[in-house]
């Protein structure tokens, strides 16, 4: 198959779904279809065109047999709505011309968010005359309406009729947890059309054999610690201030360190809240390169998951998959109804707490620190259900079967995966 990746993230950005799409791209090549990947100047988390990049408006370059084509993108550092809404646009300008420079593909995968990255991919479709599949990793307009990002009562209303366009018009859309399966269908989108893909992790990458008293432990002088780690985004959606708080009513254990990795960024202002909380026990570290991620989750005791108490339900974290198969336990301050707490009940693999709940998180965190039994059977647990449900391979298999049948016109035959367990 002649395969094109649509996707506004992709190498070498580190986390979010970059590293997702890149691995898909270079793993259907080693199985030997030709992908090209259409994407925008590397920027992220920084929010800054990384140097090497600068200054171009387009590049293309090949990478593991994938041929990547860049396109100018429009970056402000700390950008308002409407800078958001001009970075997408710069991105469905510039990206077209790109697209349509290269091979006719046979099938278009195209992910979301950006919502309006959907616009050109339908036109390619139709140029190309193929099937677009919409891989969705989070329903917009809904979750920035959620936390209060989107306001503008006439911007709702666009948004909703391109969101309605873009299910409208793709061939297929893929989705990675049965939460998601429920809000389209509520939405009028119907069962056939809908595919359910958890989003994966590579159990070679993430090993559930790596020491937990390693260099990375040793170089942030965390020897003897009980460490509890958060790692990834800092945004509206996680308020991470409840894991400050929790973490100002445990500094009388000094065994127990925690570890915020995240945005620099947002690092000066967490910094001032430790400050003024009094949580002397916290270790603020910018983001850490991708190839140091197994031995950070290998030097933590747990793994937290923090959501805020108006997150959307159908929000899950790329995270849970990344820490379950790190073999620790996950503590989720997260919504109890919402798909990343089913998920981390669902795998045995950790417990759930109220959000927003400094005092609940504490105690969750108190209790794995007084039972490591349970805090080992956790994580045992964890691994196996991401071995049994999150594997690359397994996924790679799922969309490789997918594109097959959707460029032969046939039914779907993917199911919802986690739903059905």
């Amino acid at each position: 198959m002649q395969i094109l990746i649509y996707s506004y993230n992709y190498y070498p950005e580190p986390i979010g779904i970059a590293p997702l799409m890149t691995e898909l791209a270079e793993g259907l090549v080693k199985r030997g279809h030709q992908v090209r990947v259409i994407t925008g100047m590397p920027n992220y988390p920084q929010r800054r065109i990384y140097d090497e990049y600068q200054g171009k408006f387009y590049q293309t370059e090949e990478r593991n047999g994938v041929i990547i084509q860049r396109c100018y993108l429009r970056i402000k550092s700390n950008p308002n709505l409407i800078d958001r809404l001009l970075l997408e646009l710069s991105f469905v300008a510039s990206s077209l011309p790109q697209a349509l420079n290269g091979w006719r593909p046979d099938v278009i995968l195209v992910t979301v968010p950006p919502l309006l990255v959907s616009l050109p991919a339908s036109l390619l479709g139709g140029i190309y005359n193929c099937p677009v599949v919409l891989n969705v990793q989070d329903i917009l307009p809904e979750a920035g309406i959620r936390v209060g990002l989107i306001k503008n009562k006439l911007m709702i209303r666009a948004l909703e009729s391109i969101e309605k366009f873009a299910y409208r018009t793709a061939h297929t859309i893929s989705v990675i947890a049965d939460g998601f399966v429920d809000n389209l269908v509520n939405k009028g989108v119907p069962n056939s059309k809908i595919a359910c893909i958890p989003n994966w992790v590579n159990l070679n990458f993430i090993s559930s054999e790596a020491p937990k008293n390693n260099s990375w432990r040793k170089a942030h002088n965390l020897d003897d610690k009980f460490v509890v780690l958060y790692s990834g985004n800092i945004a509206l959606t996680q308020g991470l201030e409840t894991v400050i708080k929790a973490a100002s009513r445990l500094r009388h254990i000094p065994e127990i360190a925690f570890v915020i990795a995240g945005e620099s960024k947002s690092l000066a202002r967490l910094q001032q809240y430790c400050v003024s909380c009094g949580a002397d026990n916290v270790l603020l570290l910018s983001l850490q390169p991708r190839e140091k991620l197994p031995e950070m989750l290998a030097a933590a005791d747990v793994g937290l998951v923090v959501q805020k108490s108006n997150v959307v339900s159908f929000n899950m974290p790329s995270k849970i998959p990344l820490l379950m198969a790190s073999d620790r336990p996950i503590i989720g301050s997260v919504p109890a109804t919402g798909t990343a707490a089913k998920a981390i009940r669902k795998s045995g693999g950790g417990v759930v707490v109220p959000p927003e709940s400094p005092q609940a998180l504490a105690d969750a965190i108190l209790k794995l620190y007084q039972n490591p039994d349970l805090a080992t059977q956790l994580g045992h647990q964890g691994r196996k259900f991401a071995i049994e449900n999150y594997a690359f391979e397994q996924a790679l298999d799922s969309y490789e079967q997918l594109f097959t049948d959707v460029i032969a016109g046939e039914n779907l035959q993917i199911l919802p995966e986690l739903s059905s367990k």
